[in-house]
């Protein structure tokens, strides 16, 4: 079901972006450029990214506040993955797994380091999280931006 309304989203964004009176207000002058497309979501992983490890050393270690989330359904990028490369950073746990909640349901688990990096898993979601669970995503967001738990 949800693969489905995440094609009819698609289609629906197609439709929106393509329509005359929404390229006008956009300032898209007819016949300038040709239809609007969405990005690709094949991944194409011949390209070597030099990691980003140690951006994220340097931003927490400077005193910068971090928030790290992944969906729990991403097969993109699994978030444990993303935990692998976040006990690189060997900075020390401050508060350990525990759930996050919106509206009386388990949004997903929390770790707190130290160093102000929070990282969080959002349940149900996949690579695009807030695209999957956008609810939950902008609750964890607010609650991180106005420094309260999640």
């Amino acid at each position: 079901m949800i693969l489905f309304l995440q094609s009819y989203g698609y289609l629906l964004s197609y439709s929106w972006a393509n329509n005359e009176s929404v390229r006008e207000a956009l300032g898209i002058h007819k016949g300038s450029l040709g239809d609007w497309m969405r990005c690709s979501n094949i991944v194409n992983y011949t390209k070597n990214v030099p990691s980003a490890v140690m951006y994220h050393l340097n931003l927490t270690s400077g005193g910068y506040r971090a928030l790290v989330y992944s969906g729990d359904h991403d097969m993109t990028v699994p978030f444990l993955g993303t935990q692998a490369w976040i006990r690189s950073l060997n900075h020390s746990i401050v508060d350990d797994w525990r759930s996050w909640w919106v509206d009386g349901n388990i949004a997903g688990f929390t770790r707190t380091y130290s160093n102000n990096l929070t990282f969080a898993t959002v349940k149900g979601a996949g690579h695009t999280a807030p695209e999957y669970r956008p609810k939950e995503c902008l609750a964890m967001f607010e609650r991180w931006i106005y420094e309260r738990a999640l």
